[in-house]
């Protein structure tokens, strides 16, 4: 596979910050540079959405977070549910868990 030497300007400290986030996860630029393009080319498009944050009133970063949360319970359908029904799931949850221990240690 023929090979191609890129040179893209970048401000420093926005290269420094990217360092960083990558050496966390164990790449390094040139790697995960080649994985955006790897993903740009899947997607046939950018690998992410390009959209402007909705701006916060009061610029408060709890409300952007509860937004955030909001979106979230509207795409996985729960943000109609009742504090009642919210309860019963996490009472399912621990009975479910609780079962799935004591067959563990039976076994």
């Amino acid at each position: 596979m023929a090979t191609t030497i890129m040179e893209i300007p970048v401000d420093t400290s926005l290269k420094d910050k990217a360092t960083e986030v990558f050496d966390k996860i164990g790449l390094d630029i040139p790697t995960a540079f080649r994985m955006f393009l790897t993903r740009s080319v899947y997607e046939n498009g950018l690998p992410f959405g390009v959209t402007m944050p909705r701006p916060c009133s009061n610029g408060n970063a709890g409300l952007l977070a509860l937004h955030a949360l909001s979106m979230e319970a509207k795409r996985n359908g729960t943000s109609e549910m009742t504090l009642d029904e919210i309860n019963a799931e996490i009472e399912a949850a621990r009975a479910e868990r609780s079962e799935r221990l004591a067959r563990e240690t039976a076994e």
